[in-house]
């Protein structure tokens, strides 16, 4: 299996705020064929369209308004049928994707915790140019004031987010959210992921 071992504060840097970014970390490379197969992974992608949909003002009337598709609460679901979305190499993580300027897109990857994980904290960590949202098995964790975990925290921060109670053989469903920008100046580039691990950290 194709592993790098490091130190976390290398990986993490200030922003991430773990107390577990001192421990000594294997990081597991998602962005390589060795590395999805030590989880029996597989990469899907697809890109998300903008749509007017029916909503309500601040003052109650009903107006129109905007929302993606697929949402998070729809693509981030295990049961989630992905079957028709593209399936892509874990070696083409970095190409380019989706439209370009405004534009939004889905990385989903099923993760098997693997043996080696057994009594250690284990992390999904991403770097998403430009923005990006992590959502594990439907749920987009979120704390105020905390930045680099699951919530967009500044232009290509990583995210790096906690698989709770983590051990051999458990199954998570990872689903990426891209969003290119900034945003409010119509970005001429476009979406990858970059630094995509499976971190084990030793506990304390």
């Amino acid at each position: 299996m194709r592993t790098m071992w490091t130190v976390a504060a290398l990986l993490a840097c200030g922003a991430l705020g773990s107390q577990a970014a001192l421990a000594q970390t294997r990081s597991i490379n998602l962005s390589t064929k060795e590395g999805v197969a030590a989880v029996k992974g597989q990469w899907r992608y697809h890109d998300v369209k903008i749509v007017e949909v029916e909503g309500k003002a601040p003052d109650g009337k009903p107006n129109k308004t905007y929302n993606i598709e697929p949402r998070g609460d729809q693509a981030s679901k295990p049961e989630y049928d992905d079957s028709h979305w593209e399936v892509i190499a874990p070696e083409t993580l970095k190409n380019r994707r989706s439209t370009g300027q405004v534009c939004f897109c889905w990385y989903r990857i099923k993760i098997t915790i693997p043996p080696e994980a057994a009594g250690k904290a284990v992390f999904f960590r991403t770097t998403v140019d430009d923005y990006g949202e992590v959502w594990v098995d439907g749920k987009l964790p979120r704390a105020p004031g905390k930045s680099g975990e699951a919530i967009v925290a500044g232009f290509n921060v990583p995210n790096r987010v906690e698989l709770k109670d983590a051990q051999p053989g458990k199954v998570y469903q990872i689903a990426v959210f891209g969003i290119n920008g900034p945003i409010s100046a119509a970005p001429s580039n476009w979406i990858f992921l970059r630094d995509t691990y499976l971190d084990l950290v030793d506990r304390k």
